[in-house]
């Protein structure tokens, strides 16, 4: 199994919104899509500092790792590089500094802030039903995804 770790729903409460990537066309999946901040772990690497990293790689972001609260695991079933499934540890974080910015042009059209009443419909299917449960306060903190 692969661990990946979407790398913190970055939720400016007070304005009511969350920080986005739009895949590019260069993107190993999701070309177009929608999706969180998402990233593999190193080895070695606590999922903390991966989030942490990975955030900060794709968006340009800086948050406290202590600010990372695991709010959602998604365990989906296929993925790209992923033949047994992978585990994704969703976290949240209100503390960041820093604006957004696209870091990685090769991977993503753009990052931007997204007003949480119009999270876009076309999203990457399991990050999509993490952060639904996030924002909607469902209470369910794990998905399964792909899973027969």
């Amino acid at each position: 199994m692969t661990l990946l770790v979407a790398a913190v729903i970055v939720h400016d409460r007070a304005a009511g919104r969350v920080v986005l990537i739009q895949r590019g066309e260069y993107a190993k999946f999701g070309r177009g899509m929608w999706d969180l901040p998402v990233g593999k772990n190193e080895p070695g690497e606590p999922i903390t500092a991966t989030a942490v990293r990975e955030l900060r790689e794709e968006t340009g972001l800086v948050v406290p790792e202590e600010s990372l609260k695991v709010v959602h695991v998604v365990h989906a079933a296929l993925g790209v590089g992923a033949p047994t499934g992978y585990l994704t540890v969703v976290f949240v974080t209100e503390e960041w500094t820093g604006e957004p910015e696209n870091r990685e042009p090769f991977k993503h059209a753009q990052v931007e802030w997204v007003d949480v009443d119009a999270v876009p419909e076309n999203f990457v299917r399991g990050n999509a039903q993490a952060l639904d449960h996030y924002l909607n306060g469902t209470g369910t903190q794990m998905s399964l995804y792909g899973w027969a």
